[in-house]
């Protein structure tokens, strides 16, 4: 994940790649997100306004298939990513408790980043994994048979 600012995004090599790859192009709008999304972990609204440009369509147009998918992210993520489930069976056996000791843990709010850049902290309906419940997801490393305590050691076991 890459962190520059406005000017720099401007001048970014690998972003003028991607903007010259779907220049003219707006049916590959999606790809052209995704493209800019992976290259730095979210879409800085500078390059949405660059594809804006030069993929001719209205900035509002990107805004709206930016806010509308829910792949798409504005901000930018921590190095983790800490899901917990609260699917039917994950609730049941107490998804919402740990949901609310591992908010406690991090020190932040549904969607956001801890200050140090470390996890942003989500919440998911059903990972499909209801035989392990209740399940915490940090990456792609679905932990099961969870408690608010061993939620916590997995949490604190990344760096």
């Amino acid at each position: 994940m890459r962190y520059l600012c406005s000017a720099q995004l401007e001048e970014d090599p690998e972003l003028n790649a991607i903007v010259d790859l779907y220049r003219n192009r707006p049916e590959q709008l999606i790809a052209a997100l995704l493209a800019v999304q992976k290259l730095y972990g979210y879409l800085p609204e500078a390059a949405m306004r660059s594809l804006a440009k030069e993929l001719k369509v209205p900035f509002s147009k990107i805004y709206g298939a930016a806010t509308f998918y829910s792949q798409f992210r504005l901000k930018p993520r921590g190095r983790h990513l800490a899901s917990v489930c609260l699917g039917t069976a994950c609730q049941v056996r107490g998804g919402e408790r740990i949901y609310r000791r591992v908010k406690r843990e991090l020190g932040v709010k549904l969607g956001e980043t801890t200050p140090d850049g470390r996890f942003t902290l989500e919440t998911v309906s059903c990972v499909g994994a209801c035989g392990m419940a209740p399940v915490v997801i940090v990456d792609e490393h679905t932990h099961g048979r969870q408690t608010p305590e061993k939620a916590v050691k997995v949490i604190n076991s990344y760096d």
